[in-house]
């Protein structure tokens, strides 16, 4: 892509990663650092490597889209680390690195030698990161945790989906994505306390405490106002009209945040009178009462085509927005700019979401196509030997 910063300049130029997660959150977190120009080295198992690798179809070679997703600017190196050589290579690994991060069940890093208490009374520098599904916690530290599971355990499942329908998983598995984005955060505060102290540290992020802090309002609703959320479909528990809504032809989002684009939305369907009316004047009042306005603004809306009332609200700067097909997405320029070719001698050319940090203007360059299986064993291991 034109206009990519210099490798060598980018904010996590000089970070060696020793990466022994897998699946979602752990090489999200990773990808990211990696994208910000951490050199991350992706220890993997011996003939299967990270379970995202068979995640499919669709296949790209050997490897399915899913790992592809989230493993570019990545080394691999193929371990067993239930064998004394495995366990000897991945140490000196750890104690050559600034970061490890780990998402295996609690203790077992102990039994590999890799626990933090280990490889930090020879390295005090290391900064050491620990994702787990429900903390360290005794009684809760062994139980597995997949994304849909915490989806259905942090209550986020409650509350979406429609009015007396089934609770419904969120369409992605997001509760991974933002556990993730959490652990890349803490990774780096953690780097950056380094510098001032010299000193590395641990830091750990449970994928059920990142799910209940990714509750937001919800939980505040709940925590301050004794409110326990309740599927609403795609309205919103605090703003009322901020949902999906059925034109003539096809669904459209409104997201009237504020009584002054309430306002606009009323006059550009015609019906002032709403915005003057008591009971739906200010945000507070059409809350309590959305049962009797939103299907007023539906038979509005159900009147024309979508691209009509796009037009309309546009036109007096409301937030709106047509309900896109993935295809759509990407067809459009905005879409299509965050679309990263990278080229891989052995898969050919991959279409990948680009990182959406910008640094210095520009994406984030993808310096390396996500490896093959064991692919910088070699490599790797060689240069800790020099």
């Amino acid at each position: 892509m034109a206009n990519q910063p210099d490798p060598t300049t980018l904010p996590l130029a000089g970070i060696r990663v020793a990466d022994f997660s897998r699946v979602l959150a752990g090489p999200l977190a990773t990808m990211v650092l990696a994208d910000l120009g951490a050199d991350v080295v992706k220890i993997e198992r011996p003939g299967t490597g990270d379970d995202t690798r068979g995640w499919g179809p669709p296949f790209v070679g050997q490897d399915a889209a899913y790992y592809l997703s989230l493993n570019r600017n990545k080394r691999s190196v193929a371990l067993d680390l239930g064998t004394p050589g495995g366990a000897h290579d991945a140490r000196r690994l750890a104690l050559a690195s600034d970061v490890v991060i780990e998402n295996f069940r609690p203790g077992l890093m102990r039994r590999f030698g890799l626990d933090f208490e280990t490889l930090s009374a020879e390295r005090p520098e290391l900064v050491y990161c620990s994702l787990t599904a429900f903390g360290e916690q005794e009684g809760s530290a062994s139980r597995p945790g997949y994304d849909i599971i915490v989806q259905a355990l942090s209550g986020l499942m409650s509350f979406t989906g429609h009015p007396g329908g089934e609770p419904t998983k969120v369409g992605v598995a997001l509760l991974d994505v933002v556990c993730g984005l959490y652990a890349a955060n803490a990774i780096q505060a953690a780097l950056l306390r380094r510098e001032a102290t010299g000193l590395g540290g641990r830091v750990t992020v449970s994928l059920f405490d990142a799910s209940v802090a990714a509750m937001v309002n919800q939980a505040a609703n709940y925590l301050l106002g004794d409110v326990v959320p309740e599927p609403l479909g795609n309205q919103h528990p605090n703003i009322v009209p901020y949902q999906l809504f059925e034109a003539a032809d096809r669904p459209f989002i409104l997201a009237a945040g504020n009584d002054r684009l309430f306002e606009r939305t009323c006059e550009a369907i015609g019906r002032p009178d709403l915005a003057a009316a008591e009971r739906s004047a200010t945000n507070a009042a059409r809350v309590r009462n959305r049962t009797w306005l939103i299907p007023v603004l539906a038979e509005a809306f159900a009147t024309r085509p979508a691209a009509e009332w796009l037009e309309a609200l546009e036109a007096v700067a409301v937030p709106c927005a047509p309900v896109r097909s993935v295809d759509e997405v990407f067809a459009s320029p905005e879409g299509a700019a965050m679309v990263q070719e990278v080229d891989d001698p052995v898969r050919g050319l991959l279409r990948l979401v680009a990182n959406p940090i910008r640094v210095d203007g520009a994406l984030t360059p993808a310096r390396r196509p996500p490896p093959a299986l064991g692919e910088h064993t070699d490599e790797v291991l060689g240069a800790l030997d020099a």
